[in-house]
């Protein structure tokens, strides 16, 4: 059965692409909020079925355990249960899903036969600003209050202003770690992202490098806007009364 948005327009499925540190995350909240449809997460589901312990969980369970992956097939059916539920009849935001090629060409399988209109986005940040963003990072050990040495400086340096706590660099803020995540996701996202160019009219190149989080929403928006999506929208389009978080 067909999938209507507002207006008995099509729904939406906006699959969001963005390296670490591109500011993903955060460019999801802003759409949540403005557009008023959930963001599914297949992390999110995977440990949501562990935590239930259905047998679709016990399953996971043991895949993990053992150190393999889970099958797309899988993934593919969480998905496909998810998006059929009736808080995504207008859409949906996608988050960390398609991960593969084959879970790419599922996808649009899936979308074309409920009549859901797809739209890509992918946040485009230089690597070396990457690098900087992630390795300049600092947390507060007692509080997790997070700071940036280039960005969001603490007002002394290396210590909390909340609880004067010496900052320390996580593990996965590390730089050898950063530039072996940054390799992971180019070697996982390349093959998709040209999988994209040539099955959908609507995929997007945003540069999120040096612009404000504001500025690169605001430029989500008027793609959003052109392609008449933007009356999905149940919040006040500015930016300003989105409550935004850098």
């Amino acid at each position: 059965m067909d999938q209507r948005g507002k207006n008995d327009r099509p729904a939406l499925a906006l699959i969001l692409f963005g390296s670490p540190g591109s500011g993903k995350g955060t460019q999801s909240k802003f759409l949540v909020e403005w557009l008023g449809i959930p963001q599914i997460s297949t992390g999110d589901m995977l440990r949501d079925q562990m935590r239930r312990g259905t047998e679709i969980g016990k399953s996971i369970s043991r895949i993990m355990k053992a150190g393999q992956l889970v099958s797309d097939e899988l993934v593919n059916k969480l998905v496909e249960d998810r998006i059929a539920q009736p808080d995504c009849k207008r859409g949906y935001i996608l988050d960390g899903y398609p991960r593969t090629s084959g879970q790419a060409e599922v996808l649009m399988e899936m979308l074309r036969r409920v009549g859901t209109e797809e739209v890509v986005i992918h946040l485009v940040v230089d690597y070396n600003v990457i690098i900087s963003r992630l390795t300049g990072r600092r947390v507060c050990p007692k509080c997790g209050t997070l700071y940036n040495a280039s960005s969001r400086p603490s007002l002394k340096d290396g210590i909390c202003d909340l609880d004067g706590e010496t900052l320390v660099v996580r593990e996965d803020d590390k730089e050898e770690v950063v530039r072996a995540r940054l390799e992971e996701y180019e070697r996982l996202t390349w093959p998709l992202l040209q999988f994209f160019e040539g099955a959908s009219e609507r995929m997007y190149h945003v540069d999120a490098s040096t612009r404000k989080p504001e500025a690169v929403f605001a430029e989500i928006q008027a793609r959003m806007n052109a392609l008449g999506f933007g009356d999905l929208g149940v919040g006040d389009s500015g930016v300003g009364e989105l409550g935004v978080r850098s």
